[in-house]
């Protein structure tokens, strides 16, 4: 027997289900006349063990299982019947009183999958970012290889930007000394973002082996709370200064770009050639975010709260492996409201894509797993052994399908939309916000 309650939500059903008291004891009486023989008790031989003490020890338990197994079975023949996709586990709550010896009824709460329209994705607009890879980008990635390389000899000028420094620094407020207010041998790059901007300004000047005591404000959201907002007083002294020494792009530059003959033209082919390779999967990730969020915006889904929780389980569990990958303990002060967002955002984007690579059979080819990890291994040293490591185990390439199905729905919706190219520069699409201080 079953009837249909009330929901609290239009995604939510509830289901009374009854299971027959008579049924539930029959079965539970052979089962206990089954495992009888195989239980042992202190005073009776194997086998001897009376039917009244099996079931005071056994009874309750055994019935249990019984009630729970039928439960179940009434459940699954209720949501077929129904034509219900359950999303998540349901929950049973029994409607019996004590002392009730009628059949067993309980009613079954649970969430059901949203039914998707996926409508008109011809209407989706995407804005494909354009870029030739060209001397200036070759010249502007050198450029960056090079300040990677710096090296810094000693100055006998004023400090200025773009040095490295040596200080000792003492800080006070009010008088008295604050934590993180002094240290000695403190090495830093002047205009890297290290420093307060007005500490880094009474540095900049000044000469080898000068000392300086000036004012400063700390900024009111400082992480420091003590001097947050406040006044202090510094005395920095410069033990040195040291001017950046920018390496020549030659044989030895190519060297240690790993070209092994050195050879400055090979180098720069190589350069363009990893170039064109990163821009490829920039553009592709920009192509992508469009897709999703178009897919976001223009398929309205209502998601089952249950699935949101798990997700929510999910990311914390991501974000303490994460932590304990670090060395960090794994963190007990973690709200799952701030996970809210982020949970609700990537069950709808499932809920679409598995619904659009269902309706249009946009299925895994045994040459798209392939693909996808020969593309993936080239950003590798040794691409073979990339490629070798994954095909050593099913589970490593099973972890690869997930990938290309959502390539798939992505690359579908690309052929579907009306595609505008979009010109981009070299630095936006890096996210250089500024070139001159990479």
């Amino acid at each position: 027997m079953q009837t249909q309650g009330e929901a609290s939500n239009s995604l939510e059903r509830n289901i009374e289900l009854s299971v027959s008291r008579e049924k539930v004891e029959a079965e539970v009486g052979q089962r206990l006349k089954r495992l009888a023989p195989k239980i042992k008790v202190q005073g009776f031989r194997p086998g001897k063990v009376p039917m009244k003490i099996v079931t005071q020890q056994y009874g309750h338990q055994v019935e249990h299982e019984v009630l729970g197994e039928l439960l179940q079975q009434q459940f699954g023949e209720s949501i077929r019947q129904a034509n219900y996709r359950v999303a998540g586990i349901p929950n049973f709550e029994s409607i019996n009183s004590e002392t009730d010896n009628s059949d067993y009824a309980f009613r079954a709460t649970f969430e059901i999958y949203p039914d998707i329209e996926l409508g008109d994705l011809n209407s989706f607009t995407i804005n494909k970012p354009v870029l030739q890879i060209g001397d200036a980008e070759i010249q502007k990635t050198l450029d960056i290889l090079r300040k990677q390389r710096t090296s810094y000899k000693p100055a006998s000028r004023p400090a200025q930007t773009g040095d490295r420094v040596n200080i000792n620094y003492q800080g006070s407020l009010e008088g008295q000394s604050f934590a993180g207010g002094q240290a000695d041998d403190y090495s830093v790059i002047l205009g890297n973002g290290h420093l307060l901007e007005d500490f880094e300004k009474s540095i900049l000047g000044m000469n080898t082996e000068e000392e300086k005591t000036f004012d400063m404000t700390f900024p009111e959201d400082y992480s420091g709370k003590e001097v947050a907002g406040k006044k202090v007083t510094f005395t920095i002294k410069l033990n040195k200064v040291e001017a950046p020494e920018l390496p020549e792009v030659d044989s030895e530059f190519a060297k240690s770009l790993g070209i092994e003959d050195g050879d400055v033209e090979k180098m720069q082919a190589e350069i363009k050639a990893n170039l064109q390779r990163e821009v490829t999967q920039r553009i592709r990730v920009k192509l992508k975010e469009q897709v999703m969020q178009s897919l976001l915006d223009k398929i309205p889904v209502e998601v089952p709260q249950i699935l949101i929780q798990q997700e929510i389980d999910r990311l914390i569990e991501e974000v303490q492996n994460t932590r304990a990958a670090r060395g960090f303990p794994k963190s007990s002060n973690l709200q799952r409201d701030s996970f809210l967002e982020n949970a609700e955002r990537r069950v709808k984007l499932g809920l679409i894509l598995s619904k659009l690579i269902e309706t249009n059979e946009l299925g895994v080819k045994p040459e798209q797993v392939k693909d996808f990890i020969n593309e993936h291994a080239q950003s590798y040293e040794n691409p073979e052994q990339v490629v070798k490591w994954h095909y050593a185990s099913p589970e490593r390439l099973k972890e690869i399908e997930p990938l290309v199905l959502e390539e798939n729905a992505v690359s579908w919706i690309l052929d579907q939309a009306r595609i505008v190219d979009q010109s981009i520069t070299f630095d936006e699409l890096m996210g250089y916000s500024h070139a001159a201080n990479i």
